[in-house]
């Protein structure tokens, strides 16, 4: 029998140090390619956020995504995706 039980702050795979790599890495690229100024920890909150925005918005295209690679590539999408939300209704 295979056991699924997952931690609370983890990923599937990733473990929670690497979901905090993720996060960075994806909030900055996030930053990089939306042409922002933020901070490590901002890049971190929205690299969490944009893995949130990414993995629902995964689910409903029904894009399945695996590992490390997956989640930072689908966690970097949904962070784009916010920064970009984000400015258009700030500014």
């Amino acid at each position: 029998m295979e056991n699924d039980t997952q931690a609370l702050l983890s990923t599937p795979g990733v473990g929670f140090f690497g979901m905090l790599v993720i996060g960075i890495l994806a909030g900055y690229i996030a930053e990089k390619v939306t042409a922002s100024d933020h901070g490590l920890l901002t890049n971190l909150i929205v690299g969490i956020a944009g893995s949130f925005v990414g993995g629902a918005l995964a689910g409903l295209l029904k894009i399945e995504f695996y590992g490390w690679l997956g989640n930072l590539l689908v966690a970097t999408v949904g962070a784009i995706l916010l920064l970009f939300v984000w400015r258009r209704f700030r500014d």
